[in-house]
């Protein structure tokens, strides 16, 4: 459960990184997109 829950802090670290450095909201879309994905590989 620690894992999970460290996986998803690193996990929101990095977005919000990449949402700053995304100029469009098709990039914002793709970032979440590809976070969400990686929620759902951990969680499984």
């Amino acid at each position: 459960m620690l894992r999970k829950v460290v996986m998803a802090v690193a996990l929101f670290g990095a977005l919000a990184g990449g949402v700053s450095a995304c100029n469009t909201a098709e990039g914002v879309g793709k970032d979440m997109q590809s976070a969400g994905e990686a929620v759902e590989e951990e969680a499984e």
